[in-house]
């Protein structure tokens, strides 16, 4: 029998009707309560480490939820997270980066319903990610509607349908539909010792362009922050006429901030080879984000500013591959995405 440890931390999920609207306000033991009988496949411990909205989600709390699964690994065959849906991404690629050689399954899951309503996805999102937690597998994973995603991949695409989220850029993992898992990608299994790496630098922006958006902008970002993702137009565009950017963006760079170049599209990631107006922007040393999402970008980049200042070495960590955030080229070719 697993023996699985559940980490509640508020959300949808766990929410309440309170004078103000929804709020969270249920127990990790509450939860557990309404669901069937155990499972003979686990048994189940819990505990929870806040009770927030997502939208509160904070850099510092993931460090904390890093810390728990670390603190407990030896005590545990898997572990469940519960968890907002609104910032749920952005909560499994961190965990992807700060904990490093994980053999064992760290799920995350929610719902768009609270559990204790009538009709609710919580129930069967919960049963879900036991159910997978209990296999042996490595890696943090997000289980919601059914669907099994790599941590560093997930999206909130719906904000009240069943289905919230898509794999973006990669294919599921597996599905679950009545107790039964399907695996439509292998995961390798990892080799060395868990390790925890909580480095984390939270002063990142994230400036996404539109059609006149000023240069002046980079002026107050130059002083507040040690990092910018640019979601750029296209395959990385970035203006060059008229409100040119490209003179303020290395000043960015030229002041010692990284700057990440990505894309607006969701699937297929940014090219800044194929038109004039990315390899204009690529000729400073900016960071390729590839096929990367947002959700990952700005934790990966956090992360990777927490280790070092050097812009050589975070253009190093952000465009390597951890977790699978980024798709190899070998792999574009095999899936036929070129």
């Amino acid at each position: 029998m697993k023996k699985l440890l559940l980490l509640a931390t508020g959300g949808t999920i766990a929410s309440v009707k309170g004078e103000n609207g929804l709020t969270p306000g249920m127990t990790a033991e509450e939860l557990i309560s309404y669901l069937p009988k155990q499972d003979e496949k686990y048994m189940i411990e819990s505990k929870i480490l806040m009770n927030i909205d997502s939208t509160n989600m904070q850099p510092e709390y993931w460090v904390k939820m890093a810390q728990a699964i670390y603190n407990n690994y030896d005590a545990y065959d898997g572990f469940v997270i519960t968890h907002g849906t609104d910032t749920m991404a952005y909560t499994a690629a961190a965990l992807s980066y700060m904990l490093q050689n994980l053999s064992k399954p760290v799920v995350l899951t929610g719902s768009q319903v609270p559990i204790g309503f009538k009709k609710t996805d919580a129930k069967k999102n919960i049963a879900d990610a036991l159910l997978f937690a209990c296999e042996e597998i490595g890696g943090v994973y997000v289980v919601f509607d059914g669907r099994v995603i790599i941590g560093t991949r997930a999206v909130k695409m719906r904000t009240k349908s069943y289905d919230a989220f898509e794999s973006i850029n990669h294919p599921y993992i597996a599905y679950i539909e009545r107790s039964k898992i399907t695996y439509y990608f292998e995961i390798p299994p990892v080799k060395g010792k868990l390790k925890l790496d909580t480095s984390l630098c939270p002063d990142v922006f994230l400036l996404k362009l539109y059609p006149g958006t000023k240069p002046e902008i980079f002026d107050y970002i130059k002083h507040l922050y040690k990092g910018v993702i640019i979601e750029s137009f296209g395959n990385g565009g970035v203006p060059f006429q008229e409100r040119n950017l490209l003179p303020k963006i290395k000043e960015l760079i030229d002041s010692g901030i990284a700057v990440v170049i990505t894309t607006q599209c969701l699937e297929e990631g940014e090219d800044l080879t194929l038109y004039e107006v990315g390899r204009k922007v690529a000729q400073n040393m900016v960071i390729f984000s590839g096929d990367m999402n947002t959700e990952a970008i700005v934790p990966k980049l956090m992360w990777a500013l927490g280790k070092t200042n050097n812009l050589m070495e975070v253009k190093k960590i952000m465009e390597t591959p951890i977790a699978r955030d980024i798709t190899p080229e070998a792999e574009k070719r095999k899936w036929g995405v070129e």
